[in-house]
């Protein structure tokens, strides 16, 4: 039987080929690569081709009389033929990418397009040419304006999934958005919604495209463009996925998953993204508002003590010679981060949410949400108090946990209390990997001591530690002239808050100051004051100069080497100019005007040349 099939395929008329290829597709086996690669051999691919081109044009006669059926032939064999790896990769199939995609724009007939499908990847994932050639003939194009249209779940739409594949593992982000953002917004709310309706692999598969596509490093053009959707042409349908991940038995991996795609969501849209009544496919009974938020702090929790407990294995057990260990810590140490920003955006939505009288959430909702964010911060002690007892100092993952510790304490500063103390000396040297002094973690961990120095309790602790000569460090930073001057005064005040409330408690807490620490702090507060018009950064810069020179006195400053009567006189001159402003206005800087007047007429008297500057 084969042999006839094989004679009447080498025929000298076309008729004879066509009668020879539908014997071939009425016996001839898929899975018999031998016998698919003997026929195509036969042939050859040039009739194929003539074929297929044939069968598309307009116009009568010859074989166009049969032309639908002649077109489902051609496409049948294509896909054969590409079941063998050597034909799909072949030269010859380039040429037909372009025919077939037109044959799916202009067709709608499922067989033929599953075909046609089927033939688009075969002939793309055999060869780097073949996916060249799909790609620049408009593949991303074609899978905008069928996959919204396809059956959900259908087969159709699993062979999309495999292209978007493709396209996503061989082309850079970059390129595909310049090129494409249009088409790429209509594919990913078409994955939206095969991830909201799904209940098989193809969700996770639509899980990870979306993941691919929303988390890319270069994905910013991409959701600024996703920004200017209608929202709910695609966003609830991401909600509605994430809730069925994270509420039923699935693999962990594929929660982290889930999570990583909230954060991207929630970097797109903000924080109030993770509240909104969801639709479910009981109209009765819709999701509670706040269901998404409590599922992904609790997940958040679960996946940080996991991945904090891997991590700590991992960098203080394993072999960390290996290039194995070194590629799973970098893993894990990304997986972290996603983590904790997802955690520090919803206590940023509980701070917004408290400011707002509660509006967004009732109080049981937040009741359980600190409740699960206690667990949270207390998990990410335990690693940091781990990572001491192993002499660790720098790294970003430390960083990063004294970043989301900083995050909560700012809103619940007596969170945690006995375990912040005992840590606190420790969090404000951490470095990150690019730093060579602590500084980041100190500007973490500001918004807390500017809280708990208002207390004595909170000066003694961070007293004990030598916690101010980090602030003062990370304060001459912030404002001094090694390009540290930073337009956001809110690290800026809080440092000065902090500084204040030591010095005023200066008795009780018993702070000693060396003279190295008094000059840059002198230094840095001159290059301030001279850099800034603001009235309320002069009074505060005022008001702690006037607190430091009650440790010192003109004559010791000027014989410090490194300080000189230029920044001395730049003191005075500012000093001398807040004096002018608290006698013309009381109201405003009431308590800083205090401060500088009553320390005026504390040690004037050590300061002759203050008295010119107050004169003019």
């Amino acid at each position: 039987m084969e042999e006839e099939w094989l004679k009447l395929v080498k025929g000298e008329r076309d008729e004879q080929r066509l009668a020879g290829l539908l014997l071939v597709t009425k016996f001839c086996k898929a899975e018999d690569q031998s016998s698919v690669r003997r026929v195509y051999d036969a042939l050859g691919p040039h009739f194929l081709y003539r074929l297929l081109r044939t069968a598309m044009a307009s116009g009568g006669g010859g074989l166009n009389d049969n032309r639908n059926a002649y077109l489902s032939l051609s496409i049948t064999l294509l896909a054969a033929f590409c079941r063998v790896p050597d034909i799909a990769s072949s030269e010859d199939m380039l040429f037909h990418i372009p025919l077939v995609l037109e044959v799916i724009s202009t067709r709608s007939v499922l067989s033929v397009l599953e075909e046609c499908y089927e033939f688009l990847y075969l002939v793309s994932a055999a060869s780097e040419s073949g996916f060249a050639r799909f790609f620049e003939s408009g593949g991303i194009k074609m899978l905008a304006s069928q996959m919204r249209s396809l059956q959900d779940g259908s087969h159709l739409m699993e062979l999309s999934f495999k292209l978007l594949q493709l396209i996503l593992g061989r082309t850079s982000s970059d390129i595909i958005q310049n090129n494409d953002l249009s088409e790429i917004s209509v594919i990913v709310a078409a994955l939206a919604r095969q991830f909201a309706v799904l209940h098989n692999s193809l969700k996770f598969e639509a899980l990870h495209l979306l993941n691919a596509i929303l988390s890319s490093k270069d994905s910013s053009q991409l959701r600024d463009a996703f920004r200017l959707l209608p929202q709910d042409s695609w966003s609830p349908n991401i909600r509605i996925g994430i809730m069925a991940i994270l509420q039923n038995r699935v693999a962990p991996a594929e929660r982290l998953q889930a999570l990583i795609l909230a954060e991207s969501m929630v970097s797109m849209y903000g924080e109030d993204w993770l509240i909104g009544q969801v639709s479910t496919n009981d109209a009765l009974d819709p999701a509670p508002a706040d269901m998404c938020l409590l599922l992904v702090l609790e997940q958040s929790r679960v996946e940080i003590a996991v991945l904090l407990n891997e991590l700590a294995y991992l960098k203080y057990e394993a072999p960390l010679d290996t290039s194995a260990t070194a590629e799973a810590i970098f893993l894990k140490r990304h997986n972290v981060a996603d983590a904790y920003s997802l955690v520090e955006r919803i206590i940023k939505l509980i701070s917004n949410v408290e400011g707002n009288d509660g509006n967004l959430l009732d109080e049981g909702t937040l009741t359980k949400l600190i409740h699960q964010l206690n667990e949270t911060i207390a998990v990410v002690l335990e690693y940091l108090e781990d990572a001491k007892e192993h002499g660790q100092k720098k790294g970003d993952d430390l960083l990063a946990s004294v970043r989301i510790i900083g995050s909560y304490l700012a809103e619940a500063p007596v969170a945690c209390k006995e375990k912040v103390q005992d840590l606190l000396g420790y969090m404000l040297s951490l470095e990150g990997e690019d730093e060579q002094r602590p500084f980041y973690a100190v500007c973490f961990l500001l918004p807390m001591l500017s809280q708990i120095t208002m207390e004595i309790e909170g000066c003694k602790a961070l007293a004990s530690c030598k916690g101010l000569e980090a602030v003062l460090d990370c304060f001459s930073k912030l404002v001094g002239s090694h390009a540290f001057l930073v337009e956001d005064n809110g690290c800026i005040f809080m440092a000065c808050d902090t500084i204040m409330n030591l010095l005023l408690k200066k008795d009780k807490v018993q702070i000693m100051l060396d003279v190295s620490a008094i000059v840059d702090l002198l230094k840095a507060l001159a290059h301030w004051s001279e850099n800034t018009d603001e009235m309320s950064s002069m009074m505060m810069a005022s008001s702690i100069c006037t607190l430091i020179f009650d440790y010192t006195s003109e004559e010791a400053l000027l014989n410090c080497p490194d300080f000189d009567y230029r920044t001395l006189s730049s003191l005075y001159l500012l000093i001398a100019r807040c004096l002018a402003s608290s006698e013309q206005d009381t109201k405003a800087y009431m308590d800083l005007s205090e401060i500088v007047s009553s320390g005026f007429s504390r040690w004037a008297h050590r300061y002759p040349h203050i008295r010119d500057a107050v004169k003019n």
